[in-house]
């Protein structure tokens, strides 16, 4: 019993920091070891040590854990399609101790829920990260080089957007439903006249994805000029976004909502300041809307997008139209998904649309989705004032720094007009300037600057670049 309780302390104290010692299967293995009567005491030992769950080793190495009496148990998610019989846990012989490993990208970031028995769905007890989806609470499994995004938290001391809800009837659907407008946190205080971006599955964009938290957030910090945001849920979600209501649907949002919006707020009517976003069959529509109306959307998102054949063959065979396309999609997402975005991205390569396309290591949630709201808005909307991607201009660039995520240097590189005077500070989150990096004139173009970052507490950073009145800005992360 002594060896099974120093090898616990060993795992505890040496593996979960630097897995240098003892590993989960070792620990498993010695267990395993002893006589089955005596192998419950070292479990209970564990659990009761351990307060993380599930355990991480190695940054790709996930070891889920429960304890319970079962007759089974296993894991569904994101990474088995959320099939129940996809991960089944083993159990350990003469313990209530069930567990299974599994080897996911450092950045990967997955919903997932335990099944007991078969039959009873939930959410792991001992993880306590959850984010909601479309059916309710899933376990959140986020490995050590994901980033959580700051943007989706409600941060009380910057200025926030106020939400106008009505319910709008459509004569071409004969329904009505519940529209959500965010208006800017500026709206009341000028007369402009500002862009638009159209939500689909609308509700679930507030509710689930924070995208007003998102908007604050990036207006806040510059990083997205003022925008209203249109928020409109379906009535019948799969005809109306990819069956036989698609043109109803379409003349609802063409001919009756967006008049209605055009009349009631100050809105900038020129289809490239207007964008169409949603998710899944919500993709589809913002996908279909912008084909047969690049009129009045010029700016079209796509996320983990079902692509209806019509569409992709009407962006490959029809004439290149004013639109500017996102498109993302996750490596665990629904796998007939996949190569139809693939299949998008490459006609809209073929045909010379603009476009920016991501891929991530995560599956068909609200959990990925909410987090790149961001990336398509500031594709989108990136605010005149501050930098859109590296440059100000020619001579000021500033590259991401490398690596990022990082924990004990990173490499910060730029480029600037030789003997021009260059600043680069490191910022909060808050925007309060916490060091001067480095200062001076530079004798070539290109300047690389190794930056110790083992001072610094995990967290969201920003790396400042100023020469003159020129300035750019680059996120970094610790972790």
């Amino acid at each position: 019993m002594n060896k099974i309780r120093l090898l616990i302390f060993s795992f505890f104290t040496l593996a979960m920091v630097s897995i240098s010692a003892q590993s989960f299967d070792d620990f498993i293995q010695s267990v395993q070891s002893l006589p089955i009567e005596q192998r419950q005491a070292p479990i209970d030992s564990f659990m009761t040590a351990n307060d993380q769950f599930p355990i991480l080793e190695f940054d790709t190495l996930c070891h889920f854990v429960f304890q319970g009496n079962a007759q089974s148990v296993s894991v569904p998610g994101d990474a088995t399609g959320w099939n129940p019989s996809g991960a089944n846990m083993a159990n350990m012989e003469g313990t209530d101790f069930w567990f299974l490993s599994r080897t996911y990208e450092a950045d990967a970031r997955l919903d997932y829920k335990f099944v007991i028995n078969n039959t009873n769905w939930i959410t792991d007890p001992l993880n306590p990260n959850t984010v909601m989806g479309g059916f309710g609470p899933n376990s959140e499994l986020a490995m050590p080089a994901y980033i959580q995004p700051p943007e989706i938290e409600f941060y009380p001391n910057i200025p926030h957007g106020t939400i106008f809800d009505t319910v709008f009837y459509s004569a071409f659907l004969g329904n009505s439903r519940t529209i959500k407008v965010y208006l800017p946190p500026d709206y009341n205080s000028t007369t402009n006249n500002y862009p638009l971006v159209l939500f689909h599955d609308g509700l679930e964009y507030l509710e689930l994805a924070s995208a007003n938290n998102v908007f604050d957030y990036l207006i806040n910090e510059n990083l997205m000029e003022s925008v209203i945001g249109i928020f409109v849920p379906p009535v019948n979600r799969e005809p109306e976004y990819a069956g036989i209501l698609q043109d109803e649907f379409t003349s609802f949002i063409i001919e009756e909502l967006m008049p209605w919006i055009d009349g009631r707020f100050r809105t900038k009517t020129q289809a490239h300041f207007r964008a169409t976003a949603g998710a899944s069959n919500g993709g589809n529509i913002a996908l279909w809307l912008g084909l047969h109306h690049p009129e009045t959307f010029g700016k079209v998102a796509a996320y983990s997008s079902n692509v209806q054949t019509s569409i992709s063959l009407g962006l490959q065979n029809g004439p290149l139209l004013d639109l500017k396309f996102y498109l993302d999609i996750g490596t665990y997402d629904i796998s007939v998904l996949i190569p139809l975005v693939h299949n998008l991205r490459d006609i809209l390569e073929d045909k010379g649309y603009e476009y920016e396309f991501k891929e991530w290591h995560e599956g068909h949630s609200w959990g990925n989705w909410r987090a790149h709201i961001d990336n398509a808005m500031q594709f989108f909307f990136a605010n005149p004032s501050s930098v859109n991607e590296n440059r100000t201009n020619n001579d000021l660039i500033l590259y991401q720094n490398y690596p990022n995520p990082c924990k004990n240097f990173t490499k910060i590189s730029f480029e600037s007009t030789p003997e021009n005077e260059v600043e680069v500070s490191l910022y909060d989150i808050q925007g309060k300037k916490l060091k001067e990096i480095w200062k001076g004139k530079t004798t070539t173009s290109l300047k690389e600057i190794n930056f110790d970052t083992w001072m610094l507490e995990n967290g969201v950073y920003f790396i400042r670049l100023v020469s003159g009145k020129q300035s750019v800005v680059r996120k970094m992360v610790i972790n």
